[in-house]
């Protein structure tokens, strides 16, 4: 007969649940029209946002209407590039290229590191 396996303690338990709590993670969804100029400059901003400002907390999920124009109509889209926040709640939308990095930090909810700050 083996021995019981020994319980990790509730004490370490909460730490590790607490300390993954402390990050939230975004889940961002980027509605585009086809390879453009402006949904190509949209998504590359947003990569370099979410690289300086979310390492390692967030997922892009690209849709492009012209593949499936039905996904618009779940999320209420009438203009393209924007951007959906989806996790964490309440869901958000920017519109356009995200060229302005201070608006979509304020948009999503992020606050900017302070300036000289390391990640």
């Amino acid at each position: 007969m083996t021995p019981p396996r020994a319980r990790p303690s509730r004490r370490h338990a909460t730490k590790k649940r607490v300390a993954s709590e402390d990050k939230e993670f975004f889940q961002l969804r980027l509605y585009v029209a086809g390879r453009t100029s402006r949904s190509q400059a949209a998504l590359q901003n947003l990569k370099m946002i979410c690289e300086s400002h979310l390492q390692g907390q967030y997922r892009i999920e690209v849709v492009d209407l012209l593949v499936n124009p039905q996904l618009a109509k779940g999320d209420q889209i009438l203009a393209v590039p924007t951007l959906v926040r989806l996790l964490p709640p309440p869901v958000k939308k920017i519109i356009g290229d995200l060229s302005h990095i201070e608006r979509v930090l304020v948009g999503l909810d992020v606050r900017p590191l302070p300036r000289g700050a390391v990640s």
